[in-house]
């Protein structure tokens, strides 16, 4: 249950801020990590939950190409996992870092985080296309509140906070009349999710928009996925990149996401949150983490809890919001930190100057109005490019 509620808040928030139905995000959460578990053998503790990193693309994809053209992005990442897997079995990762050093996974990190300010910004402040200096308040409150949970909360009141300031947040907005409780008092107790399965529910064509759009952002999740494994490995006294190998690690990340863009849920990836539980509690049983997908997935069908999440207001959403997506932006930041990047070297200078304001800016490629690329894809893209072709001793040349 403590792993259930540490992914929760954040698993649920991205599909309510992009779009999707968060009871289906819960059940891709949890068949996700079933099968992520079996892929490996049941040897790495990782829970699966919803990714961040696409969230503005799946927000602008819902909007021009809806459930079809985001499942496609969302199956295309997970086939990018599998190829770049097959590419790591046959010749190691040592190239990884080559081709997304610090330089380039920092700089679109931190795009990722601040290209998302505006819409929580709108969240926070806009109810019924007006502002609203009520929302606002509540969204500070919850801010306030949550920060207070990360900072003072001890042990696992700390890895739950986002969830309690949500709680908190919504507990003042009932009192503050945001809320519009009548769907959780008509929803049924027992439902199943609205699954919107690509190719049954629907007959879409190919949308190579969606999936060239979404695709290179991958090449950022497998970089914290590394990150993540490189916390296993400490936490456990184990090799996980030997054994089962970080090709099998990847190929349970990719799997995820395709099985959840089947069933119309957001993209995969593995949990920070659910690694700091099994770092305060010790326990790093594969067989907690199978019981917190279970309940996932149990949960996924209960109607009323699915009316529950949808019904929360724009001010604590945007409130938590202003939390998250700044942790995000400072991820990238600490990225740069830790590896001591220098940015008098020009070289870097370039190249990160370049992802910020492309990925910031979401200067867009469209190519026509069936394939466009979002900014942050162009400024992964551009970043990759750039690391590659511009000479390391730049510096000795003037």
């Amino acid at each position: 249950m403590q792993h259930l509620f540490a992914m929760f808040g954040a698993t649920v928030l991205v599909p309510i801020l992009v779009g999707l139905n968060p009871g289906i995000a819960l059940f891709a959460s949890g068949v996700g990590t079933l099968l992520h578990l079996l892929i490996t053998k049941g040897q790495v503790p990782l829970y699966m939950g919803s990714s961040f990193a696409f969230i503005t693309v799946m927000a602008s994809l819902m909007k021009t190409a809806g459930y079809s053209g985001v499942s496609q992005g969302i199956i295309a990442v997970g086939v990018v996992y599998l190829v770049i897997a097959l590419v790591i079995h046959f010749i190691g990762y040592g190239w990884v870092d080559k081709a997304l050093p610090a330089v380039v996974v920092g700089p679109i990190v931190i795009a990722i985080g601040l290209s998302l300010a505006s819409s929580a910004a709108k969240q926070a402040t806009i109810v019924n296309n007006n502002y609203d200096i009520k929302s606002f308040a509540v969204a500070i409150v919850t801010l306030l509140l949550t920060i207070a949970f990360t900072i003072f909360g001890k042990g696992f009141i700390s890895q739950i906070a986002v969830l309690l300031g949500i709680v908190c947040g919504y507990i003042l907005s009932l009192l503050v009349g945001l809320v519009d409780f009548a769907p959780v008092m008509t929803a049924n107790w027992l439902q199943v999710p609205n699954f919107e399965i690509l190719f049954i529910n629907n007959h879409p064509t190919i949308n190579w928009g969606a999936i060239l759009g979404m695709a290179p952002i991958a090449f950022v999740t497998m970089t914290e996925h590394m990150g993540h494994i490189m916390v296993l490995n400490d936490l456990t006294g184990r090799n996980f990149f030997k054994k089962p190998g970080l090709d099998r690690t990847l190929v349970g990340d990719g799997a995820a996401s395709i099985v959840s863009g089947l069933v119309g849920g957001p993209a995969i990836t593995s949990y920070g949150e659910n690694i700091g539980v099994m770092a305060i509690t010790k326990i790093h049983s594969v067989y907690v983490l199978i019981g917190a997908a279970v309940f996932a997935i149990l949960f996924s069908f209960i109607g009323k809890l699915s009316a529950l999440i949808q019904s929360i207001p724009g001010s604590v959403l945007g409130g938590v919001s202003f939390l998250l997506f700044g942790v995000i932006a400072s991820s990238g930041l600490r990225i740069l930190v830790e590896n001591k990047t220098d940015f008098n070297n020009r070289r870097n200078l370039m190249i990160a100057s370049s992802i910020l304001v492309i990925g910031v800016g979401d200067a867009m490629l469209q190519l026509n109005p069936q394939l466009s690329f979002s900014g942050l894809t162009v400024a992964t893209v551009i970043g990759i490019a750039l690391n590659l072709v511009l000479p390391r001793d730049i510096e000795s040349k003037k």
